[in-house]
């Protein structure tokens, strides 16, 4: 049975131009650093890049969160602690002062038609709401892009952030930790996402994707756009407990 719905963020919930917003984002925090640090921009900027590698990996075999992984990584390409207070209060400023402002211009972030009636009829139907967006960014850029979305941490029971998690999408322990850390099974979750790659757990691990991107995949149980999700969901909800109970009969 169905008792919580993980809702996938960027291009789920928000309409952006991802590839803009992470260059942005990488462009500011780099600057930043590096006239704090005395550095060249370029040694910065490519340590973000390494260190976005290394989190993303998905034959990682540590057992690092992501932000630890990535810390190390940039220490050892800049000498930059990021976990230094005075840098990570530094890092926090820019993330929740600045980066909310990054939504305008090529970003074009906005919220996708339907997302909030999604997330509410969840809540209507007295489910858990999480938001399981792939963890490589820090809580504070999480709120700006759930603001742009016209959602908020409030409305989600778990928010995963580079610092909750260590892996990334698509690897079924990520998934595995986020079912566990709301204290339901894989099996009892409705994954809802945009990424036919991502979104879909490797490997597989009973985790079920309601698909609202542009492909057709087979391996979703529900595909359309994010505007009929809603009406929709009672209906498919009825459907995926039907199948558990045959299954536990069978």
């Amino acid at each position: 049975m169905i008792r919580a719905v993980l809702f996938d963020l960027d291009d789920t919930l928000l309409r952006l131009n991802l590839t803009a917003f992470v260059a942005r984002y990488v462009a500011g925090a780099t600057t930043l650093l590096a006239q704090a640090a005395r550095m060249s921009a370029p040694s910065v900027g490519l340590a973000y890049v390494r260190g976005f590698l290394a989190i993303d990996a998905q034959d990682r075999t540590d057992s690092l969160t992501n932000e630890q992984l990535f810390n190390q990584v940039f220490l050892s390409r800049t000498g930059i602690p990021l976990d230094d207070p005075v840098i990570h209060d530094l890092v926090d400023y820019y993330e929740s002062a600045i980066v909310p402002g990054y939504s305008g211009s090529v970003v074009a972030a906005r919220p996708v038609e339907g997302a909030r009636e999604a997330v509410e009829k969840v809540h209507d139907l007295g489910l858990i709401c999480a938001l399981a967006t792939n963890p490589t960014f820090s809580l504070a850029c999480d709120r700006a892009r759930m603001g742009w979305a016209g959602v908020s941490e409030d409305d989600f029971a778990l928010v995963s952030t580079f610092s909750n998690s260590t892996r990334s999408k698509p690897s079924a322990q990520y998934y595995q930790e986020f079912a566990n850390a709301l204290g339901v099974r894989l099996e009892e979750c409705l994954m809802v996402g945009n990424d036919a790659t991502r979104d879909f757990a490797r490997p597989e691990c009973g985790l079920r994707t309601a698909y609202v991107g542009h492909a057709r995949p087979k391996k979703a149980v529900w595909h359309g756009p994010m505007k009929e999700l809603s009406s929709q969901l009672p209906d498919l909800l009825a459907r995926l407990n039907q199948d558990d109970a045959r299954d536990v009969r069978a």
